[in-house]
């Protein structure tokens, strides 16, 4: 297959793996990836996932391209803090949750951190539509959980203000009734006194 018609084929894809490739042509020629590779029509981000060297990069890429990489995962942490404006200071890398083993891939776009939670905490996210693909992102109540939950040495008043949590954005944006809600799926009783210190906290700032 040449190039010309590759690309037309996989215009739609922002992110395609090797297994996409030979979803639609099963006899492709592995070895056109390392020769396009060198040519610079493609560019690896880890082993069986590409991209077009010229697609234009920005956070929304950035995001489906860490749902695609590893399965069973949404964006949520630091990311999902910065996006919804509760944290004030932009983050490095791209932050992610997952069903699967805590994982980080270096790569030339950056990096993708993914913490373990367990199956069952693998909810409260919303699907984003951007260019006929949707990203994976916890919706801000389930945010603040993963993180509390993904830190357990934050645990106090003086932990919480060390946050830096926007309180104007919060209460803009959050939905402390929600987060109730969801806080009856944890059984862990620590890790409910700990949500309700901070929604304490949060509520007489």
């Amino acid at each position: 297959m040449k190039f010309i018609k590759f690309k037309d084929k996989f215009k739609d894809f922002l992110i395609f793996s090797l297994k996409d490739i030979l979803k639609q042509d099963p006899k492709f020629y592995r070895t056109r990836l390392n020769e396009w590779q060198k040519k610079g029509y493609l560019q690896k981000i880890i082993k069986k996932y590409y991209i077009f060297s010229d697609l234009e990069i920005n956070e929304q890429v950035l995001f489906l391209i860490a749902n695609k990489i590893y399965s069973h995962s949404y964006i949520s942490l630091e990311s999902a803090l910065s996006y919804y404006g509760l944290i004030p200071e932009s983050v490095y890398g791209i932050t992610s949750v997952t069903s699967k083993h805590t994982y980080t891939f270096q790569t030339e776009l950056g990096e993708f951190s993914y913490k373990k939670i367990k199956p069952e905490y693998m909810f409260g996210y919303n699907l984003f539509p951007y260019k006929n693909h949707n990203i994976k992102i916890a919706n801000p109540e389930k945010t603040i959980l993963d993180y509390l939950y993904i830190n357990p040495e934050i645990k106090n008043k003086n932990d919480f203000f060390e946050l830096r949590i926007n309180k104007e954005n919060f209460h803009k944006t959050v939905n402390i009734t929600k987060i109730k809600k969801y806080l009856k799926t944890y059984k862990n009783k620590s890790f409910q006194k700990r949500v309700r210190l901070f929604i304490k906290f949060i509520e007489n700032a």
